[in-house]
């Protein structure tokens, strides 16, 4: 009796864990309103964290803990525009600031007049 009891509790408790790493393996969407900025055009041309060389045309992202080639959409809330961009590089440095755009990406939301605005982020983590 007591090698079914334990054998019954082995059992549940496999099938308890398998249960929960199934569900862990979902990707998780996150997101998140901070402050953005965009790339000085003094950094064309120039060598980035992941190697890529910045183009101020493409869509491309710097944030600080986010993996190398991430896409995230980030919207303006002011006007509602979006734009995709993948994330090639570290930063920003300063605290206040949670990622740096691309020329061409700040400019398709409507913020590269502003230097810095509020936007919202949206990426998935698998």
């Amino acid at each position: 009796m007591k090698y079914v009891l334990l054998l019954s509790f082995c059992f549940l408790f496999l099938q308890v864990k398998a249960q929960n790493s199934d569900a862990s393996n979902e990707p998780h969407t996150v997101k998140k309103s901070v402050l953005a900025t965009y790339y000085h055009r003094k950094f064309e041309g120039r060598r980035t964290s992941s190697g890529a060389k910045y183009r101020a045309k493409k869509l491309t992202a710097a944030h600080r803990t986010l993996p190398f080639g991430t896409m995230i959409t980030v919207t303006n809330p002011d006007n509602g525009k979006s734009v995709k961009v993948k994330v090639n590089d570290r930063g920003p440095f300063s605290r206040k600031l949670a990622i740096d755009l691309s020329e061409s990406a700040a400019k398709e939301i409507g913020i590269y007049s502003k230097g810095v605005a509020k936007v919202k982020l949206s990426y998935t983590l698998e």
